[in-house]
């Protein structure tokens, strides 16, 4: 009876086919249900008296370790206490043709096993979920501790870093920083953050999962499997997850760029962190989801806030203000030196009429005291800064000596 039901188990239960050890303990399990189940039936066994097997319980345990679903568990054990009554109803077709005998003799195991399975599952259940629980937590601090590891550089084991995290080190990478800014954050943040990470890992049809590292209450580090594409196109990811936040407080999401390798691991996560400090350090002006591609210069010199912003103030004077006339004249001037120095061009991208471009641009070198042709790249490098930090390198409209 014991190998029938254990070999229908695992015929019609997929997830269950585990390795040779897992199979044999599913074995004893079924093993010791089946027995303890004749006892019952045979000595009139208190069912309060009784309780799962000791293989049945770590059964349980182990599937929890190797996140098999419990759906899959508990079918197991309808299967097996649906196999078992057949078993039993067979016999007693063998043992007497007296119908009634069949009837109440049927409808006492019925009974009997329905309330056995009832108790057992409860008990394996909950050893399941202690389980998983206890297992998640080892394992987090586990895959925490070797992430950690990586970042420091210190020799580690290729082979079991990628069996402890469940993730390929061998490959192209690309590291993120996720937070959640405020006291709104509530508790449910890091599962929002897990959520998004998850969302771009699927948008970027990554090569498997990613790594997700809580850091505190409301941010995380991740790194998304890329496989071997160098070339993905990231300037969109995150974009729309961000936006999906509806009335709540917003997500801020921080990306390094591809990199590859053990090195590349360290190196796209060092680049997202100076994003996001970069981030951090614009204040309410801080855009949504920043690449480290688009503001890399920036986010190298954000490691001194003041010195960024006298430079800022020093590069472009008056144009540095904080007031619309000067954002307005500052936007032009951007997309101006964008565009080659086409005026047309200009008025295109802004909806506006050439001569006002052409107006704005006078009045931006009037503010500068000099051409737009000197020092160029560091003219639209401090404009990138207004651009991105807003009124952390601006200076203050009614600040003494303008």
């Amino acid at each position: 009876m014991s190998a029938d039901i254990y070999r229908l188990i695992v015929e019609e239960i997929p997830q269950l086919r585990g390795d040779r050890r897992v199979l044999t303990l599913l074995e004893a399990s079924v093993g010791e249900n089946v027995a303890t189940m004749l006892h019952v039936l045979q000595l009139s066994i208190d069912l309060d008296k009784v309780h799962a097997p000791a293989a049945a319980e770590e059964y349980a345990r182990r599937l929890a370790q190797r996140g098999v679903p419990i759906a899959a568990l508990l079918r197991a054990y309808r299967i097996g206490s649906t196999r078992f009554q057949d078993w039993c109803l067979q016999e007693l077709g063998r043992r007497t043709d007296n119908a009634a005998i069949i009837s109440a003799a049927g409808l006492r195991i019925a009974g009997i096993t329905a309330s056995y399975i009832d108790k057992v599952s409860e008990e394996v259940v909950s050893a399941y979920e202690a389980e998983k629980e206890n297992w998640l937590r080892n394992l987090s601090v586990a895959r925490a501790a070797r992430v950690r590891a990586l970042l420091r550089n210190e020799p580690v084991d290729l082979d079991s870093s990628e069996a402890i995290l469940d993730y390929r080190l061998r490959q192209q990478h690309l590291g993120l920083v996720a937070w959640i800014t405020g006291a709104a954050a509530g508790g449910d943040a890091l599962r929002r953050l897990e959520q998004v990470t998850m969302q771009m890992a699927a948008d970027a049809h990554c090569d498997g999962r990613p790594i997700f590292v809580p850091q505190d209450e409301a941010s995380a580090w991740a790194w998304l499997p890329l496989g071997t594409r160098r070339d993905t196109t990231v300037r969109s990811i995150g974009t729309g997850s961000a936006r999906t936040t509806g009335g709540r407080t917003p997500i801020h999401l921080a990306f390094g760029a591809p990199a590859r390798g053990v090195r590349g691991f360290r190196r796209t996560h060092g680049q997202a962190l100076s994003v996001q400090g970069l981030a951090l350090a614009a204040g309410p002006s801080a855009q949504r989801v920043t690449h480290f591609g688009e503001v890399a210069p920036l986010a190298m010199m954000a490691g001194s806030m003041g010195l960024l912003r006298d430079w800022v103030i020093d590069t472009l004077g008056a144009l540095a203000d904080d007031d619309d006339h000067s954002a307005g004249l500052r936007e032009t001037v951007r997309v101006f030196l964008q565009e080659n120095g086409s005026y047309k061009a200009t008025a295109e991208r802004l909806t506006l009429h050439k001569n006002t471009v052409q107006y704005r641009v006078r009045k931006a070198e009037e503010n500068l005291g000099r051409p737009l042709g000197d020092d160029r790249l560091d003219v639209e490098l401090a404009l990138r800064a207004c651009q991105w930090l807003g009124v952390a390198v601006l200076r203050p409209s009614a600040s003494p000596g303008r």
